[in-house]
């Protein structure tokens, strides 16, 4: 992938108008890497299946690295923001149950749209060094999160546990979706009982 920086001003969608264009190709693009796979995901591709001149995309992405690259973060980037709301609810409300939190986690799994292209994102990572690091970097996140929510629920855990734990927790949410999506297994109501007292148990006690 590239090692360029967007260049400022409206080929970063500053303005309005931009912005909803990037988002609208952002779209398409992660559409195409959705229903056909990142091997269709070309620029003309994107292009012709947006209706617009193949310069007009370039304008906002100039090569397909930098396209996979935003679509990459985009995708990533919300499902940060969903993680943390479930950690820490806006109403500052008491934090849910570990159980609950566990299964509203895995619930975001019944999304074919969402674990296809998260399987194409994670197979991309393993031939891309740049694309990997912006994966590492977001379970990076994912881990100070699920960290910090456990820090909650057991304050006097040492932070070394509470990062292992974290850690834990990740891949085995994370290693689920593969199985329970049908691209590896199939999912049982026996196996996810099993899964979410598992998880649960590492995020802390319930009050």
């Amino acid at each position: 992938m590239s090692d360029r920086t967007p260049a400022p001003g409206p080929r970063a969608g500053s303005t309005g108008k931009g912005s909803r264009r990037r988002t609208v190709l952002l779209d398409t693009a992660e559409r195409i890497l959705w229903e056909s796979g990142y091997a269709a995901l070309t620029l003309r591709a994107v292009a012709s299946t947006a209706g617009v001149r193949l310069g007009h995309l370039q304008y906002y992405f100039p090569a397909r690295a930098d396209l996979v690259a935003a679509v990459l973060r985009r995708s990533l980037d919300r499902s940060l923001e969903r993680l943390a709301s479930l950690l820490a609810p806006a109403d500052a409300g008491p934090p849910p149950d570990p159980a609950d939190l566990v299964r509203a986690l895995l619930a975001e799994q019944d999304d074919p749209h969402l674990v296809r292209v998260y399987a194409e994102l994670w197979a991309l990572a393993g031939r891309d060094e740049d694309v990997a690091a912006v994966v590492r970097g977001f379970y990076r996140d994912y881990r100070t999160h699920v960290a910090a929510f456990i820090r909650t629920r057991e304050p006097g855990l040492p932070e070394e546990a509470r990062a292992a734990r974290a850690g834990v927790f990740t891949m085995l949410l994370e290693g689920a979706a593969l199985f329970r999506s049908g691209l590896a297994a199939h999912r049982s109501e026996a196996t996810d009982a099993e899964l979410v007292a598992t998880a649960a148990a590492l995020l802390g006690p319930v009050p």
